[in-house]
């Protein structure tokens, strides 16, 4: 999904200077449950800081349950913070680590309804819907609905509708985790297209096995970010 809102505020950028797309600063985040005397408290995020510039491809690394898909969450919006700030730029595309999916509808139904909810054109859609289908390699299945769909056909089209507006900042959450070897290859290809074309991705996983395909990596240890 994509999410217009929180737009960055302050100054332009020098220059020549790559500008900022995406500042979280003071991020904090505790779960509660329960209720008194009994209520629990869980601390997540302490405090958890995140910075993005335009071209840039950024890892944000940790363990599960060290509160990566808390913090994307509350990066997007769909999770409100404790503490902190946060601001962005431009259109946000989210790419969540499960598929937001209807099982009755089919691929290309998915992306009719996500471009119009989106305000996208009918042309501009099915233009970027085809491209999408051709990057990812899933063109056969447009027809087909999601329940007939295997696990690696399902994060195609959950990465294809956060990508289908064309975002200027992409937050994905474990976005290549059922993927195949060729599709794995066609997924960083597509980032590095990205990347060259002036937008900005980015990807959390529990760890990278190739950290020379980013710009920067985050690493999420005890609720802090730490640059690598």
């Amino acid at each position: 999904m994509a999410n217009p809102s929180d737009r960055m505020k302050g100054p332009a950028s020098p220059a020549g200077a790559p500008s900022s797309v995406l500042e979280a600063s003071g991020i904090v985040k505790t779960y509660r449950s329960g209720w008194w005397p009994r209520r629990r408290a869980k601390p997540v995020l302490h405090g958890a800081e995140v910075h993005l510039k335009a071209g840039e491809i950024v890892g944000l690394v940790g363990e599960n349950g060290s509160g990566k898909s808390t913090l994307m969450k509350i990066l997007v919006g769909a999770l409100n913070r404790d503490a902190g700030s946060v601001a962005h730029s431009g259109l946000v595309g989210f790419c969540p680590q499960e598929p937001v999916l209807y099982e009755r509808l089919t691929c290309d139904e998915h992306f009719e309804l996500f471009g119009r909810a989106y305000g996208m054109a009918e042309s501009a859609m099915q233009l970027s819907r085809e491209d999408i289908y051709a990057t990812l390699g899933f063109a056969e299945w447009g027809s087909a609905r999601v329940e007939e769909l295997s696990g690696g056909t399902r994060a195609k089209l959950n990465l294809g509708l956060a990508l289908l507006p064309d975002p200027d900042l992409l937050l994905l959450d474990e976005p290549y985790a059922g993927f195949d070897w060729d599709t794995y290859q066609r997924f960083w290809q597509l980032t590095r297209d990205r990347r060259d074309a002036g937008r900005s991705l980015l990807i959390i996983s529990h760890f990278i096995s190739d950290a020379d395909r980013f710009d920067r990596i985050y690493d999420l240890i005890d609720g802090r970010t730490v640059a690598r």
